[in-house]
């Protein structure tokens, strides 16, 4: 696995576990009783956008790691999602081209 898979795979489970954490504790702005003239009232009644992103990175970290120990380990590889055979048969180990 390269630095860049790593990377993607860091990138999509942050955004997975930000979109999650997004809504837990959500207080709209018609629920706290001081809707901002101008604003929808189910816009946030606080922004606290920061304190989710960092609870997300501590959270998607752990996971990033453990999905990329997945793959590296071999457990999971790209032909179980092969499902039209479309990768042929796996060769047989230690076989070689020879």
């Amino acid at each position: 696995m390269s630095i860049t898979a790593a990377a993607v795979v860091f990138a999509v489970t942050w955004f997975m576990v930000f979109f999650i954490v997004l809504p837990i504790r959500f207080v709209s702005q018609a629920e706290a009783g001081s809707v901002v003239p101008g604003t929808p009232a189910g816009a946030p009644a606080q922004e606290n956008v920061r304190r989710k992103a960092r609870i997300t990175t501590w959270i998607a970290l752990p996971l990033a790691a453990a999905i990329c120990g997945i793959i590296l380990s071999g457990w999971i590889s790209v032909r179980d999602f092969d499902f039209n055979g479309v990768m042929g048969p796996a060769p047989a180990t230690g076989e070689t081209d020879g």
